[in-house]
């Protein structure tokens, strides 16, 4: 109970000492991974629609190597950036300028090399994520949009990506938290965001556990969060659990809605607005 009293005292006095600084990274934190999922997520989309178009065995041939082009270029990307880590991809690209410029052309601005950074490794594995959403519709619902006179790009844009969406918001949040998180290695860049502020406070104050457990909390508090506004928005999406059809609407084709006038038959349908002649 001492060391508890005691850890609580260090926290306490740490965040007295440097509240401004860790709400300043927080609050870079969460722009840098709205920004940059926002942004990776229509990489994603552009890159899993282009993914997904269908071609015959007798069309153009230029579109087919155009296709089967651009698909690998894709793929490359998906590859290396899902398959390296993003401190390496920042260094990378961060540095990669003016080393091959000579020094000539740099990023002015840390947050457009950070945005960017993000951006294309978020749009890497939602890409998969956008591909995997638009197969998962039934084909009968392309089929059918083409058959009523659709082309292809309203079918997509009206019939399947408003269905394949609902199935890839789960993974869209699942991304932004982890870009909440993976949004740390920033500071090798420079980008002064939460956990600078850590690395700020601790060089400032030497207390390296207690601004870790401000961190911890700090971190965990922002992926609670984002976790349940996200499922309010999946929510949200699935509609209502129970559906009543509204008879009073004049659009509204139903069994018992009509009445029709007597026609003098023994098994014509009569009514009180129409009474036939007994």
């Amino acid at each position: 109970m001492d060391k508890l009293s005691q850890l609580i005292q260090d926290v306490s006095s740490t965040w007295a000492s440097g509240y401004t600084q860790y709400l300043t990274g927080a609050g870079k934190t969460i722009l840098l991974a709205v920004a940059a999922t926002a942004v990776g997520c229509l990489i994603g989309l552009a890159c899993g629609i282009l993914q997904t178009i269908p071609y015959a065995k007798d069309d153009n041939p230029v579109k087919k190597v155009l296709l089967a082009v651009i698909r690998a270029i894709i793929r490359i990307y998906v590859e290396v950036f899902r398959g390296t880590p993003m401190v390496l991809q920042a260094v990378f690209i961060y540095y990669a300028l003016p080393y091959f410029t000579d020094g000539a052309a740099r990023f002015t601005s840390v947050w457009a090399a950070s945005i960017l950074v993000v951006s294309v490794n978020t749009g890497a594995y939602m890409t998969e994520s956008v591909r995997g959403g638009i197969i998962s519709v039934d084909p009968g619902q392309a089929e059918g949009a083409l058959a009523i006179g659709l082309s292809h790009v309203q079918a997509m844009l009206y019939v399947i990506l408003p269905q394949a969406v609902r199935s890839i918001l789960p993974q869209i949040g699942n991304n932004f938290i982890i870009n909440l998180k993976d949004t740390s290695v920033m500071f090798m860049i420079s980008f002064t965001d939460f956990f600078a502020a850590h690395r700020g406070v601790v060089g400032a104050t030497y207390s390296y556990f207690p601004s870790a457990v401000i961190e911890m909390a700090g971190y965990l508090t922002m992926t609670l969060l984002s976790s349940f506004l996200l499922r309010k928005a999946e929510k949200k999406l699935e509609g209502s659990s129970s559906y009543e059809l509204v008879a009073a609407d004049s659009l509204t084709l139903t069994s018992g809605t009509y009445r029709y006038p007597a026609t003098g038959g023994p098994f014509g349908e009569r009514s009180r607005e129409f009474p036939g002649k007994e």
